[in-house]
């Protein structure tokens, strides 16, 4: 999660599903033929981040300041951030293809080709590199614009869950020697969603972004861990590490204790910080719990599927039922970022919830029946192709309204 760039725009679109303006002084100028898509222009707005994070500003900064040297200034900063995320997509779909069912690993040797681990090692440092680039790189041309930091965190949003999801092919599924649940699974995606959730949560309250210390360890982490596995092999996964415990438990346990301990009490100060400075965007709590409800009930949803399903889908469907969770996740996440950006109030409920309480229903009453997983595959089918519309729209309004392409710094010709 790269900080995109300080913009400053005289004029700055809001994009809105179905929200209402939190400032009293913005002027709306547009509205779009279907009526529930709506352009505003507000003053002057600057974007703010800060980054504390040790390894991040004495270790990997000078790498990244040494590398966007290399870069040429003709490529848009968007461009940068795009092929970053296709290379997330083509590790995570090439492991997919050799571990469908997360149990490839749980073998000695494993069933994944060693050069797959070095090629996700390769990409996952790419995708970090150029997602830390792009920022610096918008600032070197002069082209930051809310287009970019919307293009840059609505992204994240679905990578976070897609570098967790390859992840899982290193650990493998429980068969009854080594590995990790399902259970454990859906848990450890879950917490780290929770945690990007709550870093924008935090921005939307307070205006600022506290870029997680958690992001650049656990690039890290990746690396290192698919490194290892493709020198060493599948086996150092199967072994115990310290104390009985094997490196997968020690990972989830650090990651509930950081989240617990140091991510959403850091969150929760910096909002009462705010609170004392008076420097709240919000002015009640009402607003300010607000873009909580609908992730929240998501995932009650999604865990309620997951505990009281009869024909148990997560063990049979772990990496499509995951895939879900991410997706879902990403579109709700991305119009609270969208309403942070532009200080409008979210929806209190995003329409995903809807078809999801029907299937989940229907699923945990029994209507479903054998026909569960063919369910699943529809629903995320659906939720998947609406998240890339919804993108696909968003920016089409922005790169319109800014007169600039998502792709290319040439602006465009107005009619």
């Amino acid at each position: 999660m790269s900080a995109p760039g300080s913009w400053t725009a005289s004029a700055t679109t809001r994009w809105l599903g179905t929200g209402t303006s939190r400032n009293p002084q913005t002027q709306m100028i547009q509205a779009t033929p279907r009526g529930t898509q709506l352009r505003e222009v507000s003053a002057a707005e600057l974007y703010n981040a800060v980054d504390t994070n040790p390894l991040s500003v004495y270790v990997m900064q000078p790498i990244w300041n040494k590398i966007i040297k290399i870069v040429p200034l003709w490529i848009a900063p968007n461009l940068l951030t795009f092929s970053g995320f296709v290379m997330i997509l083509v590790n995570y779909f090439l492991i997919s293809f050799y571990d469908w069912d997360y149990t490839a690993s749980g073998t000695s040797p494993g069933l994944v080709p060693t050069w797959v681990w070095l090629f996700s090692a390769f990409t996952t440092f790419c995708a970090y590199a150029l997602d830390s680039i792009d920022g610096k790189h918008a600032r070197r041309t002069q082209s930051s614009s809310p287009l970019g930091e919307l293009f840059d965190h609505g992204l994240d949003s679905w990578a976070t869950s897609i570098f967790v999801l390859s992840f899982f092919s290193v650990c493998s599924c429980d068969n009854g020697k080594t590995g990790v649940s399902v259970y454990t699974m859906y848990m450890y995606l879950s917490i780290v969603l929770f945690n990007f959730m709550c870093s924008h949560w935090e921005k939307y309250n307070t205006g600022v972004l506290f870029l997680p210390w958690g992001y650049d360890l656990s690039q890290v982490v990746l690396i290192t861990a698919y490194l290892l596995t493709g020198l060493v092999g599948v086996e150092v996964w199967q072994k115990p590490f310290l104390f009985g415990y094997y490196i997968t438990d020690v990972l989830v346990i650090l990651l509930i204790g950081f989240s617990l301990l140091l991510s959403f009490p850091q969150t929760l100060y910096n909002i009462h910080r705010a609170h004392l400075k008076k420097t709240l965007k919000n002015g009640s709590l009402y607003e300010g719990l607000l873009p909580l409800v609908s992730p929240l009930l998501l995932f009650v949803l999604l865990t309620v599927w997951v505990v009281l399903s009869p024909g148990n889908i997560l063990a049979k469907q772990p990496r499509l039922f995951l895939w879900m969770v991410g997706v879902t996740f990403s579109n709700v996440i991305c119009k609270v970022i969208v309403c942070q950006m532009s200080s409008t109030r979210p929806e209190l409920l995003h329409w995903f919830l809807f078809p999801l309480a029907l299937v989940v229903y229907a699923a945990i009453s029994g209507l479903l029946g054998w026909a569960e997983e063919a369910v699943l595959a529809a629903f995320t089918a659906l939720v998947t192709a609406a998240h890339v519309h919804y993108g696909i729209c968003v920016g089409r309004q922005l790169s319109e309204h800014f007169n600039i392409y998502i792709f290319s710094l040439k602006k465009r010709v107005q009619e």
